[in-house]
């Protein structure tokens, strides 16, 4: 399993289900890397999505404890026993955890690959990822080259998990 987001200095991932950057680039990357494969949200990123509907061209898996959460095209998972159940029909590298905090939290150890946005800046955020730099079964396996956008500083980081 895979994990994708995009996080500031601080690992600070949202601000009131909210992205704290929005960067063509970082958009472009997460369709081409998301696209034909499954992703594995939280409700609140569900509902964070545009017109809270599906990611289009991929299957998309929605954890939530709420039993009257039930939105057309998406399979709704009521915890992690039963996404492991669902994903087995699936390709493990063709899984992609998409957010919120507590979903990467609970799926962190599952995964072996996270694909990171780095910005090199802080904003306000109430929402992080655990710190993977500080995290001894994680390695950064691979850098791009520093980009820019409207002053926004950020590279493309390849963790791989070692333990």
């Amino acid at each position: 399993m895979n994990l994708i987001a995009s996080a500031d200095l601080d690992w600070g991932l949202g601000y009131k289900n909210e992205l704290l950057y929005h960067v063509r680039a970082d958009m472009v990357r997460f369709r081409k890397m998301t696209t034909g494969n499954v992703v594995v949200m939280g409700r609140n990123t569900f509902l964070s999505l545009p017109h809270q509907k599906p990611l289009p061209n991929r299957v998309n898996i929605v954890l939530s404890t709420d039993r009257s959460f039930a939105p057309d095209g998406v399979t709704v998972v009521r915890g992690t026993d039963e996404l492991a159940d669902v994903l087995r029909a699936y390709d493990d590298g063709r899984v992609f955890v998409i957010g919120g905090g507590g979903v990467y939290r609970a799926l962190l150890p599952l995964c072996h690959r996270a694909y990171i946005t780095r910005f090199y800046t802080k904003r306000e955020a109430d929402t992080f990822l655990p710190d993977l730099d500080a995290d001894a079964g994680w390695r950064l396996a691979g850098r791009s080259t520093l980009h820019e956008q409207d002053g926004l500083y950020y590279t493309f980081d390849l963790y791989e998990r070692i333990l």
